[in-house]
C-alpha cells in the first residue's frame, strides 16, 4: 500500500509517501505418513538402519512432497517413533543419499540419538563408503581427489568444481577392472552434494548411468 492505496508493482514512490508492506504468514506444510514398503536391516530402541532404494527421495522438498523415505517412515512409526530434532520434513534423518543412489541410511528414533549420531558424523567417527562403476580406467589402483565443490554458476541444478567452493575430498580404491570401466569403492572425507559424481566427472571418468554429469552413453 502507498499512502493507503494499492499500486502496481512497477509504481515508483515519491519522496514523503508512506509505503506499507504486509508479509503473509508462512503456511507450514503438513508431512503425512504413507504406506510405502521400506527395507529395515537393523533396529533398536534408539535408531534404525534403512536400505534406501535408487529412485526414492530421502525427505520432502519442492517437487517431491510425497513418496519420500520420511513419508514412509512416518507411515511406519508415526511422529512419536522418530526424532523431531530439526525440521519436520526431515524427521529422523541424520544424513541423506541422492535420489538415484541406493544404500544404508541411519535414522534416529529419539532426539538424543539424533544429536549423538550427528556429532559422530561431524567428527568423522562414522565412516561412509560407496560402491560404484565408472566409465574408463583410473591410472592407478588408488586415487584421491581433493577439489572444492559449489553450485554450478551456469546451472543452479548442478554442482561443479569451483575454486571458491567448499572443500571436498574423496578417496578411491579400484576393486575390479572391466573392459568398459572400473568398479570402485569411495570413501568421503566430506559430504558435499553430488560429491563423488562431480569429482569423477571432473577427471573424465563419470559414474555409469549418471545422466546429470555425463555417465550415460548418448
Amino acid at each position: 500500500m502507498v499512502n493507503g492505496r494499492r499500486e502496481k508493482a512497477s509504481y515508483r514512490p515519491e519522496r514523503g509517501e508512506v509505503v506499507r508492506v504486509e508479509i503473509p504468514k508462512v503456511q507450514k506444510r503438513i508431512i503425512s505418513g504413507e504406506d510405502i514398503p521400506i527395507s529395515v536391516v537393523y533396529e533398536d530402541e534408539s535408531l534404525l538402519v534403512v536400505d534406501k532404494p535408487a529412485g526414492m527421495v530421502v525427505h520432502p522438498a519442492p517437487g517431491n512432497w510425497t513418496g519420500t523415505l520420511v513419508n514412509a517412515l512416518l507411515g511406519r512409526a508415526g511422529e512419536d517413533g522418530l526424532s523431531m530434532e530439526g525440521d519436520p520434513e526431515r524427521a529422523g534423518m541424520v544424513h541423506r543419499l541422492d535420489k538415484e543412489t541406493s544404500g544404508l541410511l541411519i535414522v534416529a528414533k529419539t532426539d538424543r540419538a539424533h544429536r549423538l549420531l550427528s556429532a559422530a558424523l561431524a567428527s568423522r567417527r562414522v565412516v561412509r563408503r560407496y560402491a560404484l562403476m565408472i566409465w574408463g580406467h583410473l591410472s592407478s589402483d588408488t586415487l584421491t581427489i581433493d577439489k572444492p565443490i559449489a553450485r554450478d554458476p551456469r546451472d543452479r541444478k548442478r554442482m561443479a568444481i569451483v575454486n571458491k567452493g567448499r572443500p571436498a575430498k574423496t578417496d578411491l580404491i579400484r576393486l575390479a577392472r572391466f573392459d568398459a570401466g572400473d568398479f570402485l569403492r569411495a570413501h568421503l572425507h566430506s559430504g558435499r552434494t553430488h560429491q563423488i559424481r562431480v569429482h569423477l566427472a571432473s577427471i573424465g571418468h563419470p559414474v555409469m548411468g549418471d545422466d546429470v554429469y555425463g555417465g550415460v552413453i548418448p
